[in-house]
């Protein structure tokens, strides 16, 4: 490392794996923390997940943990963004959204499916809490945006109705 650049000593750097593995296993975005003169902020990103320590009097020091990248496959042109429809259903909370009841069963809707009012259509994990998704009303599935077992945050489209 040139510079000012801090290094991080073995202990420093077992405190950034153990919250690095807080963030993977909550499914949390950010953790900040402060022990004495050492202030750790490690930041979950979409595709890849950045960890930064910043020590005082000192520049920060950034260990990236390189995720294959899918390659980019452009959208054609006539791609429809069922984000925006006003059927979107979006997460209540952060957490991890599962299309089944549990691995191996067959989803809880699908794409084409008819369903009523209070049907529940996938479930979001939230600090070990399976919490239903239920239809706020009754339509035709036109879309199911999110994969199984894909982390998902508040607000974001996870099902459209129609």
């Amino acid at each position: 490392m040139a510079g000012n650049t801090p290094t991080l000593g073995k202990n420093e750097l077992s405190i950034v794996r153990e919250l690095a593995n807080i963030l993977r296993e909550t499914d949390l975005s950010d953790i900040e923390v402060e022990r004495g003169d050492l202030k750790l902020k490690i930041s979950r990103r979409a595709a890849k997940q950045i960890i930064s320590a910043a020590m005082p009097t000192s520049a920060p020091t950034t260990i990236a943990q390189p995720q294959p990248m899918a390659p980019e496959t452009p959208a054609p042109d006539n791609a429809v963004d069922m984000s925006a429809h006003p059927g979107t259903i979006a997460s209540p909370m952060v957490g991890t959204a599962y299309l089944s009841s549990e691995p191996g069963k067959p989803a809880f809707v699908q794409v084409g499916d008819q369903v009523s009012e209070g049907d529940t259509l996938m479930l979001i994990e939230a600090m070990k809490t399976f919490n239903p998704i239920a239809a706020p009303k009754a339509g035709k599935v036109l879309d199911i945006i999110v994969e199984d077992g894909q982390p998902v945050e508040f607000d974001e489209a996870l099902i459209v109705i129609g």
